[in-house]
């Protein structure tokens, strides 16, 4: 099977998920994998694929503006293709399901009909950062949750993840962090700790960061990703209006040598317990050996 996934990852999260399917396509079964990042050239006919994945992480229980504005792109196929999305955030909220809402419908129009959808949540990139305990809980409980959630496409068993009521008009109204986005990003600045290194200006999927007379200039085109303050190497950008809430400096996923005493741990607790306790549930049903997990980085 020819399967092509198109996603976009603000610092690295869906990503990491988006690699972990592909690695299972390809050595369980076997499949032909086509990557494609939305911020880049898409050189593709959509027609010789057999299946589609799009791929992204929730802002604001929406799918990124970059995301609709790629598959807005798309065109209409000559046939019916099935499809499939995955996508992650930092806590295990309900209403993360209706991120999906305006996608599904655009993919649809496109002959492109969502069988499959899945949800991971992965470390925080901004509000507050999860302590590396937690964040290599979540890793490998995507990991072994991919496993299952393939096999369920593999085997046509259709899953979409439940709505809420009026989850339509709550995820229109939270689209306001399209345009609200651009107007912060407008805010952002480097402080005394830049070293000029452009990294950001390198990174940005907008292309929104420039450098103008040897200063980091931000323009209006900012997607609220985060890529640049989290990946910044001296913690250099401040994120505007919502600079508090910022999380600098990429997660390790591997498992520590000492539990977690971090504050912030105790924030969503019950939320988190359910999402842990559901997903150990649905692997012990499974009859699914652990020690099968891709790339833990234990």
């Amino acid at each position: 099977m020819k399967i092509l996934i198109c996603y976009f990852s603000g610092t690295g999260n869906t990503q990491k998920i988006v690699d972990c399917y592909a690695n299972i396509f390809t050595t369980q079964y076997g499949d032909d994998v086509t990557l494609i990042r939305m911020e880049d050239d898409f050189k593709y006919d959509v027609n010789d694929f057999d299946l589609i994945g799009i791929g992204y992480p929730v802002h604001a229980f929406n799918a990124p503006s970059i995301v609709l504005r790629f598959c807005k792109k798309l065109p209409k196929l000559n046939t019916k293709k099935p499809a499939f999305i995955i996508n992650t955030s930092g806590e295990p909220l309900k209403l993360n399901n209706i991120s999906s809402l305006k996608l599904t419908a655009m993919l649809k129009r496109r002959n492109i009909t969502v069988n499959n959808e899945y949800h991971y949540c992965m470390p925080y990139n901004m509000i507050f950062r999860h302590g590396d305990e937690m964040a290599y809980r979540m890793w490998t409980t995507a990991q072994l949750l991919a496993q299952l959630d393939i096999k369920e496409i593999k085997d046509g068993v259709k899953s979409r993840l439940q709505k809420v009521f009026m989850g339509g008009f709550i995820a229109w109204v939270m689209r306001c962090e399209h345009w609200g986005g651009r107007l912060n990003g407008k805010q952002y600045k480097v402080n005394e700790n830049c070293v000029n290194c452009k990294k950001c200006v390198n990174i940005c999927p907008t292309h929104n960061i420039t450098v103008k007379d040897g200063k980091i200039k931000f323009g209006g085109d900012c997607i609220m990703c985060m890529r640049c303050a989290h990946l910044c190497p001296t913690d250099a950008i401040r994120i505007g209006w919502f600079n508090s809430w910022k999380v600098n400096g990429a997660y390790s996923f591997k498992k520590p040598k000492s539990p977690d005493t971090k504050r912030y741990n105790k924030m969503l607790t019950k939320a988190y317990k359910k999402y842990f306790t559901l997903a150990d549930k649905r692997i012990a049903e499974s009859h699914f050996e652990k020690d099968t997990v891709l790339n833990a980085d234990d």
